[in-house]
């Protein structure tokens, strides 16, 4: 028994009458009455019995009919989904995140997507750069979002948004009164960086700034992440270099002042990275969202 035998089947039950039935199905009567024929064979039982004006079901059709119609459903169901997968609408897409752009554009994007594509579960895993690269080779994760990743020869990035660089100052700090601090004023303040962990990171970025600007800066403190960075600004430990999204983070102390003279490097990246060889739909949807994200926010 196939699907075509159950689709004709159902045709006849429906209309009860090989003739109509026939003429629904764009074929003529003799081979639909075969197929008929051939599938109470195949069972061993009758479906139907001849009447003057066409066919009676009988209780075993009865059965089949429901079932059929079940089966006919769930193909049905098989293949739009299988169309949405296709299409990226359908599946579950693993995302790493680490750092201060969950707190801005990383949601944005996420609920952006979701939007456009309810089908698809998003599963969020906290990971850092490294742990995030090796996780994507062992195909755990579809998607990761970092900052300034060295070269791999088999991972992708596609660039999410740049961002400016601002001050995090303690309030009762004298920086604090400045509507916007020139960058050559940090050689004389206590630095507090982020993050510590794989190279090159954010760090570095600040590093090669004040070294351009012809200062080696004064590190107060190392730690692991914007938020740890802006607490500890609360806490008097210094000033912090924070990208744009970390404004976000609202602690009680903690003012944010505009930079200038900031060397033309003074800006950092957030890209989504994946692996090259993966061709999934569900990937180039999710890029595809990304790809517009950047557009309405540039």
């Amino acid at each position: 028994m196939d699907l075509r035998h159950l689709k004709y089947f159902i045709a006849v039950a429906e209309e009860q009458n090989i003739g109509r039935a026939a003429t629904r199905l764009h074929i003529s009567q003799p081979p639909l009455t075969r197929q008929i024929q051939q599938l109470e064979e195949e069972l061993g039982v009758q479906l139907f019995v001849r009447t003057p004006k066409g066919v009676e079901i009988t209780q075993a059709g009865t059965l089949l009919l429901e079932e059929a119609r079940n089966i006919r459903s769930l193909v049905e169901q098989a293949t739009e989904r299988t169309q949405r997968a296709g299409q990226g609408k359908l599946g579950r897409l693993d995302v790493a995140i680490f750092g201060s752009a969950i707190l801005d554009a990383i949601p944005k994007l996420l609920l952006s997507f979701r939007n456009s594509h309810p089908g698809v579960k998003v599963v969020l895993h906290t990971m850092t750069k490294t742990e995030q690269l090796e996780a994507l080779r062992q195909r755990r994760i579809t998607v990761g979002f970092n900052r300034m990743l060295a070269p791999e020869p088999d991972i992708g990035t596609e660039l999410v948004t740049t961002e400016k660089l601002l001050l995090a100052v303690n309030e009762s700090d004298p920086l604090a009164g400045w509507p916007d601090i020139p960058f050559s004023e940090l050689a004389h303040h206590p630095l507090v960086l982020f993050p510590t962990g794989a190279r090159p990171n954010f760090i570095d970025k600040v590093m090669t700034l004040c070294n351009e600007c012809n200062f080696t800066p004064n590190i107060s403190q190392e730690v692991g992440d914007a938020v740890t960075g802006v607490a500890l600004v609360a806490s008097g430990f210094g000033v912090c270099l924070v990208p744009e999204s970390a404004t976000t983070l609202q602690l009680p102390g903690v003012v944010y002042r505009s930079l200038r003279d900031v060397p033309p490097q003074g800006v950092v990246d957030l890209t989504c990275i994946y692996r090259l060889d993966d061709q999934s739909p569900l990937l180039g949807a999710f890029l595809e969202t990304i790809r517009a994200f950047r557009e309405e926010n540039a």
